[in-house]
């Protein structure tokens, strides 16, 4: 296939993923917008995007009628929902929808990913992005006024900025671009700043565009894109920073619930997921809502730094609430209406979401698993580290399959992120698709390690775990054999410059994404 009908064909496939994600979700909403009010958080979310839309501010109204500014809930999706309530009107539909377009580019940025990642192949970019677009557990959550798919979403769009900022270095202006999504996901859910310099720095490595200039120094060169990016970030969240500092008599860069999740967290009776918080006497006399929040979180570091033991002993238990089983679509949906969403449908949807997420774990185990290429001119008798790297991907490749296949996934999750340490220097050439789904599953394993784990903040990884589900079913070596070398007959030459081609087995970048 020519180079013009293959960039047709991909732009064809991406345009047909994001109507494929779109219609499913917008199914969704069709059939949900006016049987499931808004419950749990997303109560409190629709409450403020309420008042929001009213010109009242994230302010909050007690029952004896006093009025008081609040933080307490990240403001970014509340806000967003908020100006759109402002426009269209205070319905939830409203919100679902907006949950619905931010799932279909979720998909369509997880398929731009894919087809830099496998780019001789249209079907694996296909089946990258067509995991996202009918995830079951993605599709049935967006009628959730809840922010996890949301998040998920702005993570992935932020991943294929990154992947764009990799093929435009030196340029800066792309990394302002990964800082000003990773910002709006940082007001979402504020620990998705750290992912700022992680994205950055996945967009450095790789091998370095043909012919591009070097302008500044290389430490230089590697610090200031990154530093950007989280700049960017930062100033995405100042003004609200700012508005804390001023109302909540204490500043804060998105929201004060820190200090509640960390003695959540460190309860010593603790089932690792969310709990009723036990106030300790010292602050059962604070009545501010950052002032509480402080407080808890001092009485929660003094518990962890006189009981080190015993906290770090509830670490595997929050990994379980958070990646053994997500169902965060059927709680959300029975909880809202169990007459229209029955304890036996959310079951039923829990099954089917999590055969789905086990076998996404094993295509991934699966890429993870296959050994790196040796580079040009290495011995062809494997050394004794290499024999030995071998046994320890064998024995995390089979403990992380165990784990997919029983109870505890978390496991596996844990597993899949030690066969990707494996791969070695390998990894830093990998396609931003791959780091950026590691990256992301390692923030959420070890936020949730900290403070206490649910199902639903898997979510936020699942959309580009499906990506790199899909890389196992890549051809990559025939990709490889096939790819003409530079200068060879049938090479192709692009006005923008390209990514040299990476070693065998990961796949090559190419870029068609200035067509869509």
């Amino acid at each position: 296939m020519s180079d013009g009908a293959s960039v047709a064909a991909r732009r064809r496939d991406a345009g047909a993923i994001f109507a494929l994600a779109l219609a499913a979700r917008l199914a969704m909403v069709a059939w949900a917008a006016g049987r499931f009010p808004p419950t749990a958080d997303g109560a409190y979310y629709q409450r403020i995007a309420e008042r929001i839309a009213a010109g009242l501010g994230y302010t909050w109204l007690w029952p004896d009628g006093v009025v008081t500014y609040a933080a307490h809930y990240p403001v970014g999706y509340p806000g967003a929902v908020g100006a759109l309530y402002a426009l269209l009107g205070a319905h939830p539909a409203v919100a679902m929808l907006l949950n619905a377009v931010l799932g279909a580019l979720a998909a369509l940025a997880v398929h731009r990913l894919a087809a830099r990642a496998a780019p001789r192949s249209r079907a694996v970019p296909a089946l990258s992005g067509g995991l996202v677009a009918l995830h079951p557990g993605l599709v049935a959550y967006t009628p959730a006024l809840m922010t996890e798919g949301v998040t998920g979403s702005l993570v992935a769009c932020a991943a294929w900025a990154s992947a764009r900022a990799r093929e435009r270095r030196p340029a800066l202006a792309p990394f302002a671009v990964i800082g000003l999504l990773i910002g709006a996901a940082t007001l979402v859910r504020p620990q998705a700043l750290l992912l700022a310099p992680l994205f950055a720095g996945l967009a450095l490595s790789g091998s370095p565009p043909a012919g591009g200039p070097r302008l500044l120094p290389s430490f230089a060169a590697r610090a200031a894109p990154v530093l950007l990016a989280v700049i960017v970030a930062l100033l995405v969240c100042a003004p609200w920073t700012a508005r804390n500092c001023l109302r909540m008599n204490q500043c804060a860069l998105v929201s004060v619930n820190g200090g509640w999740n960390l003695l959540i967290g460190a309860d010593p009776a603790s089932t690792g997921a969310w709990a009723p918080v036990q106030v300790p006497e010292a602050c059962r006399e604070v009545f501010d809502e950052a002032g509480k929040d402080a407080c808890f979180g001092r009485e929660a570091r003094r518990y962890i730094a006189e009981h080190p033991g015993e906290w770090l002993g509830l670490v595997p238990r929050k990994l379980a609430a958070t990646f053994d089983y997500c169902g965060a679509a059927g709680w959300y949906l029975h909880a809202s209406n169990p007459s229209a969403f029955s304890e036996a449908d959310k079951v039923a949807l829990g099954a089917v979401e999590t055969v789905f997420e086990r076998v996404v774990l094993l295509a991934a185990l699966v890429w993870a698993a296959r050994r790196p290429a040796q580079a040009p001119g290495a011995a062809r008798r494997p050394s004794l580290a290499h024999r030995a790297l071998d046994v320890a991907r064998l024995a995390l490749f089979a403990l992380g399959v165990v784990a997919a296949l029983h109870v505890h996934a978390w496991v596996g999750y844990l597993a899949l992120l030690g066969l990707a340490l494996l791969k070695g220097r390998a990894l830093l050439r990998a396609p931003v698709l791959v780091g950026a789904a590691l990256a992301v599953l390692a923030a959420t394993a070890a936020t949730h390690a900290v403070f206490f784990g649910a199902g639903r903040y898997a979510l936020v990884a699942f959309p580009l775990l499906s990506g790199l589900a899909a890389l196992a079913a890549a051809r990559q070596e025939a990709e490889e054999a096939e790819r003409p070398a530079a200068g060879a007959p049938g090479a192709t030459t692009h006005m923008r410059a390209a990514p040299l081609a990476p070693p065998r087995g990961w796949g090559g970048g190419s870029s068609d994404d200035e067509l869509l």
